[in-house]
């Protein structure tokens, strides 16, 4: 069988850097954020001078920029001073104090954390930090279970800056009366981008991935297009890797129109959340209901739990982390005399064209 006759000889690639196609990937020059990164850059300026920052709450919905702009600081603040600790939280994935200060521990290269308690970490931690001062970003700040760590970092962390960031502005409300009050916190929005920014960042992810003229104008306008349509920039980074995958599986040297609609059919199977963002726990949780899609979550805990001890509250906890994430939804059923049941649904299409 010729399995292998009709591909690209071994040194041709219609890529030169797939990593900038990589959702974690931060680009040199971040277009289209100057002004909210100036913003950003002046809540921590303070620092420099040995006083506490402002602290600042950035919202706006998914996928425009939020994140990529506040690393893209940070990453600056890292090259411009050793004076100031950089720290970033992911709550998506660091939803716990404990989890939450042993990520601060790594990030500050500090390795005595066996068996201490999450007290004696913030205490050694504390040490750390009022050395010099830091800016902490708490990113998917809505994710995280408790908010006793942000009391903490406001009563005993003497320099700091506190960012948050999060895709829902009403997370401030439910916040802590005597956490509200210490932060004074400014509010700074990201609006979405508008066509000719996203055609922009679309453009320079294409310079930046992939060889010279690969893409039909034809084939990049529809990718464009959609990015717009969604609103969400991570939703055209996949169809451009997708489409060069397609395109070099079939032995293309151009990605074409057949290639960037064969992309957008897989669009509706991907999802922005990777399963390195949850733990063990919660990945065999969504394995379950992705098998038993449908069933009511009293059927979903009884298998779960003949595989792994858990109370009942801290599995539907993790079902509503999930819930959050678009990953299942879930429907209230009235059965009658039986009463209302809650069936839970594993979501395939997270994004509608």
């Amino acid at each position: 069988m010729a399995l292998f006759k009709d591909i690209l000889a071994h040194n041709e690639s219609l890529f030169q850097d797939t990593m900038a196609l990589d959702l974690e990937y931060v680009p040199k020059i971040v277009p289209y954020r100057e002004n909210q990164q100036k913003y950003v850059a002046e809540c921590i300026k303070p620092l420099f001078n040995n006083r506490s920052g402002r602290n600042l709450f950035i919202y706006g919905s998914s996928g425009i920029g939020k994140t990529v702009a506040v690393k893209h600081v940070l990453n600056e603040l890292n090259q411009e001073t050793d004076d100031v600790f950089a720290i970033y939280i992911n709550c998506w994935k660091k939803d716990t104090e404990f989890k939450i200060l042993k990520d601060i521990c790594d990030q500050l290269n500090y390795k005595f954390i066996a068996n201490k308690s999450s007290d004696d970490l913030f205490e050694d931690v504390k040490k750390i930090l009022n050395r010099k001062s830091v800016v902490i970003c708490f990113d998917e700040i809505d994710k995280i279970e408790s908010t006793e760590i942000i009391y903490s970092i406001l009563e005993d962390i003497l320099r700091k800056t506190i960012i948050f960031i999060s895709n829902d502005k009403k997370w401030l409300l439910n916040l802590d009366t005597r956490i509200k009050s210490r932060l004074s916190l400014e509010i700074l929005e990201f609006k979405s981008y508008n066509f000719e920014e996203t055609k922009g960042i679309i453009n320079q992810r294409v310079e930046l991935a992939f060889m010279p003229n690969v893409f039909d104008k034809d084939s990049l306008s529809i990718i464009i297009e959609k990015t717009f349509k969604t609103n969400d920039i991570r939703n055209g980074i996949f169809l451009l890797k997708q489409s060069g995958d397609i395109a070099e599986s079939k032995s293309s040297r151009k990605i074409s129109h057949e290639h960037v609609e064969e992309a957008i059919l897989k669009l509706s199977n991907f999802n922005f959340t990777r399963s390195t963002d949850f733990i063990d726990e919660e990945k065999e949780i969504l394995d379950i209901i992705k098998d038993n899609s449908g069933k009511s979550i009293t059927e979903i805990f009884d298998i779960y739990k003949s595989k792994e001890e858990i109370s009942y509250r801290t599995f539907q906890r993790k079902v509503d982390k999930l819930k959050k994430s678009r990953i299942i939804s879930t429907e209230e059923i009235n059965e009658g005399i039986r009463g209302k049941s809650t069936k839970i649904y594993f979501s395939k299409k997270l994004t509608d064209f």
